[in-house]
Formats: C-alpha cells, sequence, structure tokens
C-alpha cells in the first residue's frame, strides 16, 4: 500500500494503471496493454478517484483525457515509477546483477544503427533486457515529454522543453536521387540548382527535415515537397522510382546506394552537418544501466564515425563517373 499525506490510500497498482491510462489515451488499449479486462480496469480507476475524491479522467470524443487532479496524481504515480526503477537498478548494483532493464526510444533513421549496438552490448551483458521502440520525431518527443523510456535518441532535441544532451555521432545528411537523374553526372552540383525540383521529405517535424529545410533555406531555396513520407524506406523507394529528390542520413545508406537505384548528388556545402543526440528529461537520474550504455554508445561512436565515412566516400565516388 502506498500511502500519501496521511489519508490517501492509494496502492502501487492502482497508481501504475492510471498512469497507463493516461499514456494510452484509452482504457481499453490500457486494459489490453496491461493484460487485463476493460471492466476491471476500469473498477479500479473508479475506487482510484474514490480514494482521491475528484473525477480523475473524462471523455472528450473517443480519447480520454485526465482531469485537473488526474493530472497530479499521474505525475506523482510517474515519479513513484521512476523512483522504483531507480531503487532496482541501484539493488542489482550492490547485488553484482548484470541484468536490468533499459527502455530506449530512438527515431527512425536510428534504426540503420541502433538495433546492431544494442545487440553488441547484450553480448557483453547478456542478462540485460531491452525494449526498443523505433517511432517518428513527434512520437519519441512525446514519450520523452511523458518520461516514459531510459533515454531517447534523436538528432533535434525538443527546443520549447528542458532536456539533458549528449551528442555521441555525426549525422552526415546527403542529397539522393535517382540513379539515372541528370544531376547524378555531375561532378558538383549548387544548391540553387535544386530551387526548381520536387523533394521526396519525411513527415513534419522529423529532424532530418527540419535541417534539410534549414540548409535549403539558407541559400534560398525553398524545398518543394512531392511526397511527404514517414519513413526512410518508402523514401528510398519514391526517390529510385523519379518521384524527386531527397534528403537522407547517410547511415541509411549502403556502400553501394546505386544498387537500390539511388545517387548521391555532390551538391555544394554537404553532407549537411548533425549530429545524434542521447536525450533525456532535465534533472531526469539515469539508472545505472541506461549510464553504461551511454558510455557503451560514446566508446563506439570512433568507429561507427568511421564506417559512415566510407559509405559516403564510395556513395559519392560511384555517383561520378571516372572517379
Amino acid at each position: 500500500m502506498y500511502r500519501l499525506g496521511g489519508s490517501l490510500h492509494l496502492t502501487l497498482h492502482q497508481l501504475r494503471l492510471l498512469l497507463a491510462t493516461a499514456q494510452e489515451g484509452s482504457v481499453s488499449r490500457a486494459a489490453e496493454r496491461l493484460h487485463l479486462t476493460q471492466p476491471t480496469l476500469s473498477a479500479q480507476l473508479k475506487q482510484l478517484a474514490e480514494q482521491v475524491g475528484l473525477p480523475l479522467h473524462e471523455r472528450v470524443g473517443r480519447r480520454l483525457h485526465l482531469t485537473e487532479a488526474g493530472r497530479l496524481v499521474a505525475a506523482a504515480a510517474a515519479r513513484v515509477a521512476e523512483e522504483l526503477g531507480q531503487l532496482e537498478n541501484e539493488l542489482a548494483v550492490l547485488r553484482g546483477d548484470q541484468g536490468g532493464r533499459l527502455r530506449l526510444a530512438v527515431v527512425s533513421t536510428a534504426e540503420a544503427f541502433i538495433p546492431r549496438l544494442l545487440g553488441e552490448f547484450r553480448k557483453v551483458r547478456p542478462a540485460v533486457e531491452v525494449s526498443l521502440v523505433v517511432l517518428n520525431r513527434q512520437a519519441v518527443v512525446g514519450r520523452l515529454l511523458e518520461n516514459q523510456d531510459d533515454l531517447y535518441i534523436m538528432t533535434k532535441p525538443p527546443a520549447e522543453t528542458p532536456v539533458s544532451a549528449v551528442p555521441f555521432l555525426t549525422n552526415p545528411l546527403v542529397v539522393v536521387a535517382a540513379a539515372d537523374h541528370p544531376l547524378a553526372k555531375r561532378k558538383q552540383v549548387a544548391a540553387g540548382a535544386l530551387a526548381d525540383a520536387e523533394f521526396v521529405l519525411r513527415e513534419p517535424g522529423s529532424g532530418t527535415r527540419l535541417a534539410a529545410e534549414e540548409f535549403f533555406a539558407a541559400r534560398g531555396v525553398q524545398l518543394r515537397p512531392r511526397l511527404e513520407l514517414g519513413s526512410n524506406e518508402a523514401v528510398r523507394q519514391a526517390v529510385a522510382g523519379g518521384l524527386g529528390l531527397s534528403v537522407l542520413s547517410a547511415h541509411a545508406l549502403g556502400p553501394h546506394p546505386e544498387e537500390l537505384g539511388i545517387a548521391v548528388l555532390p551538391v555544394r556545402g554537404t553532407p549537411i552537418p548533425a549530429r545524434w543526440q542521447v536525450v533525456a528529461p532535465a534533472g531526469k537520474r539515469l539508472t545505472p544501466l541506461a549510464q553504461a550504455f551511454l558510455d557503451y554508445l560514446q566508446e563506439r561512436a570512433p568507429r561507427l564515425e568511421a564506417e559512415a565515412g566510407q559509405r559516403l566516400a564510395l556513395a559519392v565516388a560511384g555517383a561520378i563517373p571516372g572517379r
């Protein structure tokens, strides 16, 4: 039994149920996630509201929204969950355990290298359980704001909320076109030459898209999106099909992009510089396991830098005849 303020008798179980319901925005989805029946979850939430003495949620349309009291209790539940997670990890360190659970949320472009790094990390610490969520930037930022995970990996941390961000790896962005595009034969392309080109871009808010728009805007070019797609694979397929140019991370390209039907354009000023960053809410205490993984990323970064540089050199060389 978890006791608040001497008069409230709230169980940890009830707090976890409210937190899951708030995160899912739906009693039915929360019940499914927690492997409970909807009536059981609803009954527990009702008991919790009776303990508090105020309604904790209301329904607007199809989505559940927390009341002011619900937000206060959910925030307290999140703090309790974080403290218990921290306690569990600190006790594991005292016991000498090498296990634990690592929760990561990463933007979709990072799926080109994060799963491999996680696999390598687990070879060193095989008892570690990993939860990896790959989403677009907006969804990852949403999870960050709700403090749902241990670490978040992206290139553009949100400016609207205090966070800690540790850069660990460059993320060079390049302009790509279909392999048979006329500009693919050029030794150099000015950014202004792309003013009338149509682009296949990631969704608004994507870190790659934000960096691309900033780069071209600084050169007096406003990108014209013909398509907006939610994954790098979809973008690559659209570019290969001749639907437009795009900007992609060099990490998302193999050493021979021509085999994918695309070419890297030698646009002056590219690659566009960006950096992968490990992000957490400001003031968050990292678990020992999360800190160990952050240290591992920083240790492996030089090797990844070298591999990305080799891929990019091969890709650009393959795009220019005679090189």
